[in-house]
């Protein structure tokens, strides 16, 4: 695996997606098309676990979180950019999501979840926010941010 060969397997499905609203029925979709133990799921997860052991992905640590965003928003990702983010039972920065998010989420040790979601995706539409969890264990998520849009804002004060 390379990144360029990691490339064109977002292609893949950036393509099958491009055109469809970031919601749940899209969540829906993906999870009916390409669910965990699916040949897609497993390759995508698979491209990622060998990407973060070559080192070209998540190449980046910062509080714990190793991360790093392997493609800007391009026309061959049809305007997809692409981060794959490392956590283990820890909570990151608050961020808005401008145009939505696709999750793809790859737990490494079993029960691991994202935002409390198992293995599998996960959409945020467009203007949703949230601080990315991961707990129980460790996990990859590959974010697909249309036009590559996120703001990290300040987390909301305790009262």
């Amino acid at each position: 695996m390379s990144p360029n060969e990691f490339q064109r397997l977002i292609a893949s499905v950036t393509r099958e997606i491009a055109d469809r609203d970031l919601n749940s029925s899209l969540a829906d979709w993906l999870n009916r098309t390409w669910p965990p133990q699916s040949e897609k799921y497993e390759a995508l997860a698979d491209a990622c676990r060998i990407g973060v052991e070559q080192g070209w992905l998540c190449n980046r640590e910062a509080g714990g979180i190793r991360f790093g965003r392997i493609l800007k928003a391009l026309p061959e990702t049809n305007g997809f950019s692409v981060d794959v983010v490392r956590m283990k039972d820890l909570v990151g920065p608050q961020h808005v999501h401008p145009n939505g998010e696709i999750d793809l989420i790859i737990p490494l040790e079993n029960g691991a979840t994202f935002d409390g979601h198992p293995a599998g995706w996960w959409v945020y539409g467009p203007g949703s926010a949230h601080c990315p969890t991961v707990a129980n264990g460790d996990a990859l998520v590959l974010y697909l941010l249309p036009q590559g849009a996120i703001e990290f804002t300040p987390a909301p004060s305790p009262n």
